[in-house]
């Protein structure tokens, strides 16, 4: 299972992100938990300079942006790939 994690402050950008992530992740049936995280401090950890930020299993793979669904299809494959 994939853990992807949403960075943002809930602005409608990083809505569109998860709904679009979690649609990528149905199509291919893939099984991910997703996380919501909103606090700034925990933000910057991940060293990204906008959001919305998409991490998945502990890696940042897209910021300041939002991918599209076949982005987002390659990202969630090669982060099973890696798993």
């Amino acid at each position: 299972m994939l853990t992807v994690k949403i960075l943002g402050s809930g602005c409608p950008n990083c809505k569109r992100l998860e709904q679009e992530t979690r649609k990528a992740a149905e199509n291919l049936a893939i099984e991910a938990e997703f996380v919501k995280v909103t606090d700034y401090g925990e933000i910057m950890t991940y060293d990204i300079l906008s959001t919305p930020g998409l991490v998945i299993n502990e890696k940042v793979v897209s910021s300041g942006k939002i991918p599209s669904q076949t982005e987002l299809t390659t990202l969630l494959t090669n982060a099973l790939v890696e798993s």
